[in-house]
């Protein structure tokens, strides 16, 4: 068995959302790097980027075949506000603008 890198980034938050997401999968992985954040500057900064590592070969392809889906996914479309007509992203469920709920009858 040997531990395979998967993915990458600066961002920690992406690295440990990507994480979650391959174990929810079924992948088990593992974050490297996570603090290494303050050796910037002794080492180049690419060095220092959290990690996500699979420990069994044979969840490895996968693993890599998901994380390319998740950089390649469109983004969702966003909403139209039916009280300030201003839109907002399909995560939201209130408006950004005004906080009307997404799914409120219009005025």
């Amino acid at each position: 068995m040997r531990v395979k890198l998967v993915f990458t980034h600066a961002n920690l938050a992406l690295v440990v959302q990507t994480g979650a997401y391959l174990e929810q999968q079924g992948i088990h992985c593992v974050l490297r790097n996570e603090f290494a954040s303050g050796a910037i500057g002794e080492l180049a900064p690419i060095d220092a980027w959290p990690e996500l590592w699979v420990s069994r070969d044979r969840d490895a392809e996968r693993a890599l075949q998901l994380v390319e889906e998740l950089a390649t996914a469109p983004e969702a479309p966003e909403w139209t506000c039916r009280h300030c007509n201003n839109s907002s992203p399909d995560s939201f469920e209130r408006c950004w603008h005004c906080g009307s709920d997404r799914y409120a009858s219009p005025p």
